[in-house]
């Protein structure tokens, strides 16, 4: 009875738009309430939940993406993407993935690139002729790889959902190849439909003016290398080299760029503060909601669960897949990752799968969730950008559905994608 309240009421409270952090709250503690426990322990549960070192990460990334974004770095790399592969067919919209690829190695989020990236890019798609819809899910799905491609602190949230026991640095590096394999699945998706729609390719500038470009963009796009190879290495950790990347970011738009005036600045410090905030909020809350689920040994029942169901890894990982598919059409990925790991990852280890396997395939997997309706927040905001529907962008979003869909399965199913590189570093 005690779980069907706690996911009865957290159900009840979502269905009726309830913010995920007050109906996680709210269904502890009704749930404390019937089992006659002290209420003070979801208070208790949710200040320790927030109260961890490796937490503090989090706000510096995103205060570090905040940076790259109001300081106009994405300007730089569009510039030199649109260089790069801008006299591909459908031009404008390769330049688009590869743009957010590159800047989603600076913000480390969806969200920032669909905004960064989409508001340079969708209007200027749109001045030449391409139809918003396929502007906007080119973006939306293209900032999809900022989950998978250092640094991601979504993937410092699944290391703590954990227990902490997954090197980040591991985790970093195994989504290197996944991301890299869902950009050149995306490029081709978007050059399919630019054939089939009749969009034009670009000029190419010349190999002096790419040299110019990409000596342009080299700044930003060493903050990706400084983090990686700092965490890595093992000269700091990914609190200190979150530090680090805010540093360099206010070094790199300040002195080099001189990009980043005092407004800027001010806004990027209230946007960190604002999604700080929200973020662990929903961490707090998401932990005293999973406290309650390890107290009623649900995850020890999903295990059962599964084991009645199938034996085969195969299809238990597909029905994994699926639930968490479903689950993302209409909550967050931070949520979903502190809630949904310490369900899952008991199963997927009685399966013999990797802790830092199964890691990469729930980020990509919850990642394909924030471009689904009703939620969507990363389809929303590029719809937000583009000027269109939802419905509109939808209805034209299944060639890129499918693209996720096929790279989820391929990273599900081929361990060797997310686990070759970790292990040539180790």
């Amino acid at each position: 009875m005690a779980v069907a309240i706690l996911m009865g009421v957290f159900t009840a409270l979502l269905l009726i738009g309830t913010p995920v952090a007050f109906a996680l709250g709210a269904a502890a503690m009704a749930t404390v309430v019937y089992l006659d426990l002290p209420a003070i322990v979801v208070v208790q549960q949710l200040s320790s939940g927030m109260n961890v070192f490796s937490m503090l990460a989090i706000p510096f990334f995103i205060f570090a993406g905040d940076l790259m974004m109001r300081g106009r770095i994405a300007d730089h790399l569009v510039a030199f993407a649109a260089a790069l592969v801008g006299h591909m067919r459908g031009g404008l919209g390769q330049v688009n993935i590869v743009a957010c690829t590159l800047f989603g190695g600076v913000s480390g989020s969806a969200v920032a690139d669909a905004s960064a990236v989409g508001g340079v890019m969708i209007p200027q798609m749109r001045k030449r002729g391409y139809a918003p819809d396929y502007a906007v899910n080119v973006t939306a799905n293209a900032a999809l790889i900022d989950l998978l491609i250092p640094p991601s602190h979504n993937m410092i949230l699944y290391v703590i959902a954990a227990g902490g026991a997954i090197s980040v640095a591991d985790l970093f590096t195994a989504g290197i190849i996944p991301g890299m394999l869902l950009m050149a699945v995306l490029m081709f998706t978007a050059w399919v439909v630019a054939v089939r729609r009749g969009y034009p390719a670009e000029r190419f500038p010349g190999w002096w003016a790419l040299a110019r470009l990409a000596a342009a963009a080299l700044p930003g796009l060493m903050l990706i290398v400084i983090i990686f190879a700092g965490v890595r290495s093992g000269i700091f950790t990914a609190t200190e080299s979150a530090c680090v990347a805010v540093l360099y970011a206010l070094l790199v738009t300040l002195l080099v760029y001189r990009s980043l005036n005092w407004e800027a600045f001010r806004e990027a410090v209230l946007g960190a503060v604002r999604t700080t905030g929200m973020v662990m909020l929903i961490i707090g809350t998401a932990t005293a909601f999973g406290w309650l689920m390890a107290l009623l040994q649900v995850p020890a029942a999903t295990v059962a669960l599964m084991r009645g169901i199938t034996n085969d890894p195969l299809l238990t990982l597909l029905i994994i897949n699926i639930i968490l598919l479903l689950l993302g059409t209409f909550m967050d990925m931070a949520p979903l990752i502190m809630i949904g790991t310490p369900i899952f990852l008991p199963v997927v280890k009685a399966l013999g799968m990797d802790p830092v396997h199964f890691g990469v395939v729930m980020i990509l997997n919850l990642g394909i969730g924030l471009v689904t309706p009703p939620v969507g927040p990363v389809l929303f905001v590029a719809c937000a950008v583009g000027g269109i529907s939802m419905w509109e962008a939808t209805k034209t979003s299944i060639p890129f559905y499918i693209a996720g869909i096929t790279v989820l399965m391929l990273v599900t199913y081929i361990p060797a994608l997310s686990l070759w590189l970790p292990g040539v570093f180790r």
